[in-house]
């Protein structure tokens, strides 16, 4: 069975992407394949393959066991935590929570898979399929192996996950689940997402790899992991979650679940999960995908018995429309193309439906006391161009490339010649303006270094022909 919904994107386009999941559903055969296209510009676009597997049609409404995904709601409720002052990132576990070993881990340790906890709970979980409780849980970190170093590299713990669930659930006076649905669930309309597959899920398989047989994989309850891989959901709800990864502003915009700068923070690279071959980096909870163009895909990966999900949000690049996010739900734990998918169909949308080209319109010029410092200035022997644009002061290398983002400054408040960099190169360092006598910007140091009309040696020889 095939199914769309929604116009999505022009006809062309909308046949690209639906043909896209046909063969990815008929190669790496899957049993049920449901996918979502979220964007800012186009209605939702939806795309359904095959079936369930048991008595329940499949459509939009079909869950999916979406794995680790859920690590990326656990992160931003630890993130809301920071935000709401109830902890700090380079906090120990110990300062809030009480635990017979590993206490000296950072919060941001675990966030970024780089605190060398061991990778899953004592105990042999994937031949029994049987989770810890929490009190079993965290009486058995007292047999855990700090497997690596803490800060040494990446190493992916699903442990790591459950302890932050934890130190959610004890901040917050009540259980990671509750958090979750008052705090990101329903803020966000995420309505079918949910620690239970309710009665619209399809049934997970192990699809035999040398005949067409589906094996039904039992159903698998993870208790105190659930912070890792417990929740289920639709293809719909997850595309709307990568948005909000992707571009919160759009599906949030007064910050009630997380500000914008939080995701900005949770978004930054802290690690790469190969050393030699760098395809994928890990922020704060958060899988970076880069690509040419200065194009990031951002979001995460899911796998449990009978199930594969990729849900990622899409940032940068020419072509891409706000809040443009992709999931991909596969009920087979077999389908490794399906990872793959959501990345493919992204660029496909970016490529062939891009999103529509903004007028320019005419805006008020710098103010008074700005104008004059418009227009090229020379530091570090190379050329820069000041602007004005938005109603903001800019800053760019003459040779740039186009799509490299300018330096940003805002006014620091009682000192009009003094500014701070909020975003680009040199982000966070200051700019000072000096004048002379008769108020003309004549000089400026930029994170220190003098800025000046021509090329100057540092000793300020002017050495123009």
């Amino acid at each position: 069975m095939t199914s769309e919904a929604g116009p999505g994107t022009g006809p062309a386009a909308t046949h690209r992407l639906a043909r896209l999941v046909r063969q990815a559903q008929a190669q790496a055969r899957v049993p049920a394949l449901a996918v979502a296209l979220h964007r800012a510009d186009r209605p939702l676009w939806t795309c359904e393959v095959g079936g369930t597997g048991n008595d329940t049609p499949l459509g939009p409404q079909t869950r999916f066991r979406i794995g680790s995904v859920t690590k990326t709601f656990t992160s931003v409720l630890v993130m809301q935590c920071r935000d709401d002052g109830l902890l700090d990132l380079d906090d120990p576990l110990s300062r809030h929570l009480d635990l017979p070993a590993h206490g000296e881990l950072t919060v941001r340790r675990l966030l970024s898979h780089t605190a060398g906890l061991q990778r899953e709970p004592y105990g042999d979980v994937w031949d029994t399929l049987r989770a810890p409780q929490v009190d079993e849980l965290i009486a058995d970190l007292a047999r855990v192996e700090r497997v690596l170093p803490t800060g040494r590299r990446y190493h992916y713990s699903n442990l790591g996950m459950a302890l932050l669930g934890r130190l959610v659930g004890v901040l917050r006076g009540g259980t990671w689940a509750e958090a979750l649905t008052a705090r990101v669930l329903t803020p966000l309309g995420l309505v079918a997402t949910s620690v239970d597959p309710g009665p619209q899920a399809a049934t997970g398989f192990l699809v035999d790899a040398y005949s067409d047989e589906a094996h039904p994989e039992p159903p698998t309850d993870f208790g105190a992991v659930g912070p890792a891989a417990q929740l289920w959901s639709t293809a719909t709800d997850m595309a709307r979650w990568a948005a909000f990864l992707a571009d919160p502003v759009a599906l949030d915009p007064a910050g009630a679940v997380l500000a914008p700068a939080t995701l900005d923070e949770m978004r930054w690279p802290v690690t790469t999960t190969d050393e030699t071959a760098w395809r994928a980096g890990f922020g704060l909870g958060l899988i970076l995908v880069p690509y040419p163009d200065r194009v990031v895909h951002v979001g995460h990966d899911g796998a449990m018995p009978g199930f594969l999900a990729g849900v990622y949000g899409r940032r940068g690049g020419d072509g891409t429309a706000g809040a443009m996010g992709c999931a991909v739900l596969a009920s087979s734990g077999t389908a490794a193309e399906a990872l793959e998918l959501p990345h493919r169909l992204l660029a496909a949308a970016a490529e062939h439906d891009p999103a529509d080209v903004v007028p320019w319109q005419p805006g008020p010029g710098a103010p008074g006391p700005l104008r004059g410092l418009l227009g090229r200035w020379w530091g570090e022997g190379f050329e820069y161009v000041f602007s004005w644009h938005d109603g903001a002061l800019r800053a760019r290398g003459a040779d740039d490339p186009a799509g490299r983002p300018p330096a940003v400054f805002a006014p620091m408040p009682h000192s009009p010649d003094v500014f701070r960099t909020v975003s680009g190169r040199e982000v966070g360092e200051l700019l000072r303006l000096t004048r002379d006598a008769d108020g003309a910007v004549v000089g400026m140091h930029w994170a220190t270094y003098r800025f000046t009309r021509h090329q100057e040696t540092f000793d300020r020889y002017d050495f123009r022909g």
